[in-house]
């Protein structure tokens, strides 16, 4: 009789690896990983670490202040649920490029039935209803048809961005009044509230630590457990700190202060698809298919239904991600999900560590991912001109931001190749 899912499971994907015991077994594992290019989410990391000090030492007043932290972190919120979606379909070893696009119109769907003064909840089960819609008939062509997905979907992403534009009106745009809907990104939790945010984030995550010891016996170092709820906790200590301090403008009548509530918002969604991919049947299966669909179609599992299943999934996340990006702007305009907005996501997902080739990935790769992409602007916006080598350079310029963008998502999926390669 298989175990009870335990929804403490989810929360252990904020581990870097669940696979490490001992200190010497987890030096092996690491050096074993490293050989055959498995390195997970660890790229992701060190990106992290290496863009957070590039950009801290060259803009430390404005980099490493409360405004551009709040700025990035609700930048940083549409791609990251956008790039959870499109996870769903990569570990099938598919693509999904009208996720995007998907977002946009399921936003303009909630937008002008808010405009219509629906109730709010109506509005929202709609949008959620069209995203799905949409997801399904992609899966659809893919799975019961047999289209390659990468046909399908760039098929999809033109005719979802004619769709957004017939709705929205070529050259127009839907205003969002919805105080609910704005909130969403530009609103805040008091800086108490956030304190009990983070605690309580805090405090499952090393229930979560000392109950995956437990269920080790013992193999699982203690110092290592405590190494890791110690450093989460300074790095949300650091993190709340920052978003407290006021971060309005001088001349503004009021002061902004409390973590954005996307921030909450982002990591409860990541927990809950966290547990299903984890601790589910569902999410055993969705990983059989990517890994091997002949294997799992004798095993018994209904391929199909799986494939239709993470398209449904994936157009739903993706809605809930339009949501996202109407609420940064208060606003749905025919390029909402559109211009980089899925190449980000999709490249989130992919510098993140989950596989292109399917059956690999959870959804902190996602979340890992989306932070990277959004600090290589965000910090490079900040320098601007620069010239490092004798030769100006305008950091800030798109034609840089895409480069550089361009290069982290080529370097992962360099790093993913070269994984397959070594262990095929």
């Amino acid at each position: 009789m298989s175990a009870e899912p335990n929804p403490g499971e989810a929360l252990s994907d904020f581990a870097l690896d669940s696979s490490r015991q001992g200190l010497g077994s987890m030096l092996r594992d690491f050096r074993t990983r490293m050989k055959t290019g498995d390195l997970g989410s660890l790229p992701a990391i060190l990106a992290i670490v290496v863009l957070v000090a590039v950009f801290g030492i060259a803009r430390p007043d404005s980099f490493l202040s409360a405004l551009n932290l709040a700025n990035f972190l609700e930048q940083a919120a549409a791609v990251i649920v956008i790039a959870m979606a499109v996870t769903f379909v990569l570990l099938l070893g598919e693509i999904d490029l009208a996720a995007g696009y998907t977002a946009g119109v399921a936003a303009a769907v909630l937008a002008l039935r808010l405009q219509d003064d629906w109730p709010l909840l109506l509005c929202v089960a709609l949008s959620a209803a069209v995203a799905i819609a949409l997801g399904l008939w992609t899966g659809t062509l893919v799975a019961k048809l047999g289209i390659p997905s990468f046909v399908v979907t760039l098929a999809n992403f033109l005719i979802f961005q004619g769709i957004l534009q017939l709705l929205v009106k070529e050259g127009g745009s839907v205003r969002i009044e919805n105080g609910i809907v704005k909130d969403i990104v530009g609103g805040a939790l008091s800086p108490t509230l956030s304190w009990v945010v983070a605690i309580a984030g805090v405090g499952l995550y090393s229930v979560s630590q000392l109950s995956r010891r437990r269920r080790s016996d013992g193999t699982i170092l203690v110092s290592l457990v405590a190494a890791r709820i110690v450093g989460v906790t300074v790095l949300v200590v650091i993190g709340v700190v920052v978003l407290n301090k006021n971060r309005a403008f001088a001349t503004a009548d009021n002061e902004i202060r409390g973590m954005p509530y996307v921030v909450p918002l982002v990591l409860i969604l990541m927990l809950l698809l966290s547990f299903v991919l984890n601790r589910t049947r569902y999410g055993r299966h969705l990983m059989a298919v990517g890994g091997n669909s002949e294997a799992a179609r004798r095993a018994g599992i209904n391929v199909v239904r799986v494939r239709l299943s993470a398209f449904a999934v994936c157009g739903l996340l993706a809605g809930i991600g339009g949501a996202f990006l109407a609420s940064r702007v208060n606003s749905v305009d025919p390029n909402t999900g559109g211009n980089d907005t899925l190449l980000l996501a999709v490249g989130a997902a992919v510098v993140g560590g989950t596989s292109l080739f399917g059956g690999q990935g959870r959804m902190i790769n996602a979340v890992l991912g989306g932070l990277v992409l959004a600090l290589i602007p965000n910090g490079l916006g900040l320098v601007a001109k620069s010239s490092p080598f004798g030769v100006e350079i305008d950091f800030g310029s798109s034609g840089v931001k895409f480069i550089c963008a361009g290069l982290a998502l080529l370097l992962a999926a360099s790093v993913d190749a070269i994984s397959r390669k070594r262990t095929s």
